[in-house]
């Protein structure tokens, strides 16, 4: 997936009511930054450092800024890109699907956008041609903590074990049934469970993945011209640590 260009870097200054950013521009302004995230942002939401962001000249857009993404030193040295851009993951999830890129999912049927299932919505149906369909539910991953794991989710999400008891039961019934984790942070090596942060979910995640779910990690791999990141894509597989 290719980024707006160019994607415009500054400095952090705050986040707040969940939609906002301040943000002090390389030239010295500050402006007011969409920020495309309703999660806790633990461990992404840094103050002082560095961020990137998306213009749009649309008149009717109440912000022209979109916060993208932010870098984080890493214990190891060097920084590390994470994506604050929630709304961007299926879209690197479907370009990968569509190219056959992820390898477990190849060849598995024509695609469809947000598939309607009882009480629910998940992000994407692939429909293959013997009638067979596959469930895929995306969830992006930017929470690395100290121990060098990333988690999900970083807070309490009823909405994420609402997903899985979905996914659990299209397995039920005879359905291939994927939950699909996007890690948009660099410095992230393999996934877990945030027990830590919300028990009931890891609790039903390791459940579900005896009843049938098929549970997947992929890094994201960005792309830099001159310093500057353009692209980001699927990369390869990671562990997922239940």
């Amino acid at each position: 997936m290719d980024y707006p260009e160019p994607l415009v870097p500054g400095t952090l200054l705050r986040r707040y009511k969940r939609f906002l950013a301040d943000v002090r521009l390389e030239d010295g302004r500050e402006v007011v930054a969409h920020c495309p995230n309703t999660g806790s942002m633990r461990a992404v939401n840094v103050p002082g450092s560095r961020v990137w962001l998306s213009a749009s000249d649309d008149p009717r857009r109440k912000l022209a800024w979109t916060w993208e993404l932010i870098e984080l030193p890493q214990a190891e040295g060097g920084v590390a890109l994470a994506s604050v851009h929630t709304g961007r993951a299926n879209r690197i999830v479907e370009e990968a699907l569509r190219a056959d890129g992820v390898e477990e999912l190849a060849g598995a049927g024509a695609l469809k956008r947000e598939a309607k299932v009882e009480r629910a919505r998940l992000d994407f149906r692939l429909d293959g041609a013997a009638g067979a369909s596959t469930y895929v539910e995306v969830k992006q991953v930017t929470l690395r903590e100290d121990d060098g794991h990333g988690y999900f989710p970083d807070a309490v999400s009823e909405r994420g074990r609402r997903h899985l008891e979905t996914l659990a039961a299209l397995a039920a019934e005879g359905h291939r049934a994927v939950l699909l984790f996007c890690v948009a942070h660099e410095g992230i090596r393999s996934v877990a469970p945030a027990g830590h942060l919300d028990p009931g979910y890891a609790e039903a995640l390791r459940r579900v993945a005896g009843e049938g779910v098929e549970i997947l990690a992929r890094a994201c791999r960005f792309r830099r011209e001159a310093g500057r990141p353009v692209a980001v894509g699927l990369g390869e597989a990671l562990p997922v640590v239940l």
